[in-house]
């Protein structure tokens, strides 16, 4: 076996498929081997995982690149700007730019040095001339008796209105914010149980955690929908499509599944028991495609007949 055919293999298809089904069995495989499908608790499947993803992409790359080397020779023109040196890019690493230096300048007083204290202010320094009670200019320290009076009276000035105001203005909007504000009630999903939805096409759906027990989906095109912990017991899916479907921990006990679609989906943690899957497609040839890692099994009718124990 040579490379090719063993990448053809790996993908799951016949040696000279073309380059559209290399691409499509590409993204089927990616979609069912992807890491982030696999328990996070189990450390052997998420690494069998990665082996397999790295497989899956290795096959795809050479067989991309077969198809672009036996591809019909391009015109002249085109083979002539091929034939162009192409500038080469060297990967500089990527520096920011410098950021801005600020520098702090304090805020300025609103009395400089030079006119403190205002010249309006009743401030008396304690080392003033004093007078005498002879009527003579003495300097020196008050005397205790004039201790007091010789202190300063300056007050500081009031604060602005505007301040005020806004201050104000601004606590009684947040006590009408805290006070008005109500959050909106969560809006309850409706009750889809019993439903006919036979022959619908909900392709991506997104219904996790709804209830869909006893509901009639015969038919019904679920392919990529996010069906995660959903509530179909009892249901009908007689003959639905549910392609790569995320069926994570559903209640599927005693659901018709009878010739449904199922490969590429996701059971993992599914409860299955009394559920019929007689005919229904669970893999290609003899390679099961259906994740059922921690499903419930007891008592369900398997695709071949056979009643799991």
């Amino acid at each position: 076996m040579n490379e090719l055919e063993r990448c053809y293999r790996v993908l799951e298809l016949e040696p000279g498929a073309s380059l559209e089904e290399v691409n499509q069995a590409y993204k089927d495989l990616v979609f069912v081997w992807h890491p982030d499908r696999m328990p996070q608790d189990n450390t052997r499947l998420q690494q069998k995982a990665e082996e397999k993803i790295k497989e899956i992409n290795q096959a795809r790359d050479r067989l991309r690149h077969s198809h672009r080397t036996t591809a019909q020779p391009q015109t002249a023109q085109s083979q002539t700007r091929q034939d162009k040196p192409q500038p080469s890019y060297s990967k500089a690493r990527y520096q920011p730019p410098p950021r801005p230096h600020y520098t702090y300048q304090p805020p300025q007083s609103p009395y400089p040095h030079s006119s403190y204290p205002p010249p309006n202010s009743s401030y008396q320094s304690q080392s003033a001339y004093t007078q005498s009670s002879n009527g003579q200019s003495t300097r020196g320290h008050a005397s205790s008796s004039n201790h007091s009076s010789s202190q300063s009276t300056y007050q500081s000035p009031p604060p602005s209105s505007s301040y005020q105001s806004a201050s104000q203005n601004s606590q009684q909007s947040r006590a009408n914010y805290t006070s008005d504000f109500t959050p909106p009630p969560r809006q309850q999903k409706p009750d889809l149980s019993g439903t006919d939805l036979s022959g619908q096409d909900l392709k991506e759906k997104d219904l996790s955690n709804r209830n869909l027990s006893r509901a009639n989906l015969s038919n019904a095109n679920l392919s990529d929908a996010f069906l995660h912990r959903i509530n179909l017991s009892g249901a009908n899916l007689h003959q639905a499509n549910l392609f790569r479907a995320n069926l994570l921990e559903a209640d599927l006990t005693n659901a018709n599944l009878t010739d449904a679609n199922l490969i590429g989906a996701d059971l993992s943690g599914a409860d299955l028991r009394g559920a019929n899957l007689r005919g229904a497609r669970i893999g290609v040839k003899d390679r099961v495609m259906v994740k059922l890692t921690g499903a419930k099994l007891s008592g369900a009718i398997m695709p071949d007949g056979a009643i799991h124990q």
